[in-house]
């Protein structure tokens, strides 16, 4: 048995010798499937289409986006009807539309479009054998991590990752799809609302490696206790098979123990020394970590372009798993040193004139926000300036969301921010050593700029919902209008 090779090519063929000469069998999946198969892995029904007409599957769920060797899968949103856009969709190249009622173009009709992205996606992964995922889940910087990774593993090899965070029931299909049997690697990124998201989407993705990163306090108001997270968190390694790899955390009591008694091969990372990736001699500078890389091929420096001490951990996260695909500490450690913030709003340093803000808008649970307020009370120290710190709600919290508030407004004083801007969120005044202010809205906080001066440092943060990406824009703005009229 060997594979078929022609003009150098391998075209993923086995060729077996029969009594009567050689038989030709698929290895792996062809990128291009006919519309009657597609139709028929789905469970659907084609109108308006060549049944032996081969295309991509590739899907997209933004109109916008559609170009030829794509199909547009309609969405019948609360707000939004993807059926009213699937037109525009085949007019800027889409093959086809997948929906769940008629149209008047080409399309392939299901009972669920959800369902049927689903199973399309099982069928290509289960038919992508040769292909490396991996699955990163965990309270806070599963985004960072997964950026980081999949940084490094291009190295390697075609990698394939979300550019957003595409970690649910339909961003993970959708990712799925873009694999092709070029790609190398995958990695994915996994949340979870419920107890048994994460399972349901492992399930699917069935990830060679799974890395948590750590339980923290986010979706509390969801779940109910870290302990009740943790378990979802730790469905990720639970539906690992025997021959996968756990990466774990040891940041929190619970993370190292998610893999305990399940027989598989484990990689612990963290700053402490027995820790198969860790970090040593830590030095933060200019707001950004530099570390030695410590595994067991070697040490190499790194000097992180990611603002916050709290990156360390994405790095080493990042690290363990290339080390466990084979790369050197010393490529991991040059490569980690290069890498740049891929996805917006996360730590985003905005250099306004002589004033830094740092945009962090993307979200924020206990953990993020104290990782940030650390981070801009150190590089306002550097910088001989003012640390303000912009504060909004922290969403999905539950019955502790007051509580945890009242810490977050201590926590601001105890490491020495100057001011807190609090808008609407009275819990975060706290006495202390804090100068805190509570504003009714945008325009209160905006207000405060007329008292930035040069050498401060500025962190907008809040949970997405509060839209303060917003806030930091017009704050950016206000700076560069006041520049401008000096």
């Amino acid at each position: 048995m060997k594979d078929m090779i022609i003009n150098g090519k391998d075209y993923g063929l086995t060729v077996e010798p029969t009594e009567f000469g050689l038989l030709i069998r698929e290895k792996r999946l062809e990128r291009n499937l006919s519309m009657r198969k597609f139709a028929e892995i789905i469970d659907g029904k084609i109108s308006g289409l060549d049944p032996d007409k081969s295309f991509s599957v590739s899907a997209v769920i933004d109109s916008r986006k559609a170009k030829p060797n794509t199909f547009f899968a309609a969405f019948k949103g609360e707000k939004v009807d993807g059926h009213d856009y699937a037109l525009a969709a085949i007019a800027l190249g889409a093959e086809f539309a997948l929906t769940s009622k008629p149209i008047s173009g080409p399309h392939i009709l299901v009972s669920d479009v959800q369902m049927a992205l689903t199973r399309l996606a099982k069928y290509n992964r289960d038919h992508l054998s040769e292909l490396k995922l991996v699955a990163i889940t965990g309270s806070q910087g599963k985004t960072t991590a997964k950026d980081l990774t999949a940084h490094l593993l291009q190295v390697l090899g075609k990698t394939i990752a979300p550019e957003a965070s595409l970690n649910n029931e339909l961003g993970v299909p959708l990712l799925l799809l873009q694999c092709d049997e070029s790609t190398k690697y995958c990695v994915v990124e996994m949340g979870a609302r419920h107890k048994g998201d994460i399972a349901k989407l492992t399930e699917l993705a069935s990830p060679n490696i799974g890395l948590v990163l750590n339980v923290g306090t986010a979706h509390l108001g969801e779940f109910g206790s870290q302990e009740a997270i943790a378990e979802t968190k730790g469905e990720l390694i639970a539906g690992l098979p025997d021959t996968g790899i756990a990466i774990l955390g040891t940041y929190d009591q619970l993370t190292p123990k998610m893999a305990a008694g399940m027989g598989l091969k484990t990689v612990y990372f963290g700053e402490k020394s027995d820790c198969d990736v860790r970090a040593a001699d830590i030095e933060i500078r200019e707001g950004r970590a530099n570390f030695d890389l410590v595994t067991s091929g070697g040490r190499a420096p790194v000097s992180l372009q990611l603002l916050g001490a709290h990156q360390i951990a994405n790095a080493l996260a990042a690290a363990s798993v290339a080390s466990t695909l084979g790369m050197s500490v010393e490529s991991m450690a040059a490569v980690l040193s290069t890498a740049e913030p891929s996805s917006k709003w996360r730590m985003e340093l905005i250099d306004a004139g002589d004033i830094a803000i740092i945009n962090d808008s993307y979200n924020a649970n206990p953990e993020s926000m104290t990782a940030a307020l650390r981070t801009l009370a150190l590089l306002a120290q550097e910088r001989g300036g003012v640390a303000w710190a912009i504060l909004g709600k922290m969403h999905e919290l539950g019955a502790s969301s007051a509580h945890q508030h009242e810490s977050i407004g201590k926590i601001a004083s105890d490491i020495g921010i100057d001011h807190l801007i609090s808008v609407n969120v009275p819990e975060y005044v706290q006495k202390g050593e804090c100068d805190v202010h509570l504003v009714a809205d945008f325009d209160g906080a905006l207000a405060f700029t007329e008292h930035f001066t040069g050498g401060d440092v500025v962190l907008v943060k809040a949970s997405r919902a509060e839209n303060f990406n917003l806030l930091c824009d017009a704050i950016a703005k206000k700076i560069s209008e006041r520049n401008t009229e000096k």
